[in-house]
């Protein structure tokens, strides 16, 4: 992960909960919940986003002496989780358990981002009773297929960002809520430290891995996995591991 001295550069520790079901009306695949945000919101303000956000004192437990705030801490990843339960409840009334949580992904953005969030992505599975949006951060809620939602933002019918739209990416091949939680337990999360870089005029999102990322060159053939901002938005990923 990369570090900084600058205080306004130290990313703030964040968590994010990414709740599966299959999907339901005969549609085959999985269903993701996204929440949309108040367009009031400074961060990611109109854009539908899976409930989390930034981990708080109280995540840390009753023991909480100062140390647990260290992403190094072994039980960092148990703090995450407890505020993943802490922002489903608040954002969609929610009721899941830290146990059930698979950890996923982390992302971090690059230096030069207004605001930068150190991000712990987990699964979990549908909550299987009602929910709603909490009508302050959150003004409404959906079960989306990844596909569905992806084609509704390239379609500009709803707001993503990044993370979000490379996440369903990797959901799409998935055939059920099973399979996806089965995937992410049984294998390394991955870890996405985004690099901003231009190829023939359009913004392009690189991560580890890509051709490009260590030079900064968009435009270097080989292998891919960037996310390329064009109209629309497409998820390369190929030659890697």
């Amino acid at each position: 992960m990369s570090k900084s001295t600058d205080p306004n550069k130290i990313p703030v520790a964040a968590a994010t909960v990414v709740l599966v079901r299959d999907a339901i009306d005969g549609e085959s695949g999985i269903e993701v919940l996204l929440g949309r945000r108040n367009k009031e919101i400074f961060f990611a303000g109109g854009a539908w986003v899976f409930p989390g956000g930034r981990v708080d004192p109280e995540d840390h437990g009753e023991n909480f002496a100062g140390e647990h705030f260290d992403e190094n801490h072994p039980d960092f990843l148990d703090v995450c989780r407890r505020a993943c339960v802490r922002e489903a409840s608040e954002e969609a009334n929610a009721t899941i358990s830290a146990n059930d949580l698979v950890f996923m992904s982390h992302w971090e953005p690059p230096m030069e981002a207004p605001r930068r969030f150190s991000t712990f992505y987990f699964m979990g599975p549908d909550p299987a009773h009602e929910l709603t949006a909490d009508m302050g951060e959150i003004l409404e809620l959906a079960w989306m297929r990844p596909v569905d939602a992806i084609s509704r933002r390239n379609e500009r019918e709803i707001e993503l960002i990044p993370p979000t739209f490379i996440t369903l990416a990797l959901l799409e091949r998935f055939t059920s809520a099973a399979d996806a939680l089965g995937h992410y337990r049984n294998n390394s999360p991955e870890f996405f430290i985004t690099r901003f870089a231009a190829h023939e005029g359009v913004q392009c999102a690189l991560y580890q891995g890509d051709a490009g990322y260590v030079s900064g060159d968009a435009s270097v053939a080989g292998e891919r996995n960037r996310l390329t901002m064009s109209d629309p938005w497409k998820y390369e990923r190929y030659g890697l591991d």
